[in-house]
């Protein structure tokens, strides 16, 4: 009985163990890499203004941040203003995608960084000013 038991036990830690791996993420670093090419100037170009400059220190420091929450976007379950933008128009199907990546870029640009004010800067003009264009969603009530 004692052999079942620890069987048992042993089956649960591993279906436990395989659920947590494979629990659906999406933070891949393509769409990073084509957010960093569309946005993100060298800081060395001895022609960046000051706003790229801003925003390529921002985007370097942020990491996964730019669209997930948490220190450098650690959080990578949860996702930013911008980052929850982008998750309407992509999938990880689209991590090849660079076509469509840059479309959605651009789409997410137009919108409003808070779509409940409208006098809020679009996500676009939050980047042009050397800003990131994410902000943590509010915490949620207990």
């Amino acid at each position: 009985m004692k052999k079942v038991g620890t069987l048992v036990l042993c089956a649960v830690a591993l279906a436990v163990a395989v659920n947590w791996r494979a629990a659906p993420v999406q933070a891949f670093g393509e769409f990073k890499k084509e957010f960093d090419k569309k946005y993100v100037k060298d800081v060395n170009d001895p022609q960046i203004t000051p706003e790229e400059k801003a925003l390529a220190e921002a985007a370097g420091a942020a990491k996964c941040g730019i669209c997930h929450t948490g220190p450098e976007g650690k959080n990578k379950k949860v996702r930013n203003t911008y980052g929850a933008a982008l998750d309407k128009l992509l999938s990880k199907d689209d991590k090849k995608d660079v076509p469509k990546i840059d479309g959605a870029l651009d789409t997410v640009a137009g919108q409003k960084s808070d779509p409940n004010d409208a006098n809020s800067p679009t996500f676009g003009e939050l980047i042009k000013s050397g800003k990131l264009p994410g902000k943590d969603p509010p915490p949620a009530a207990n």
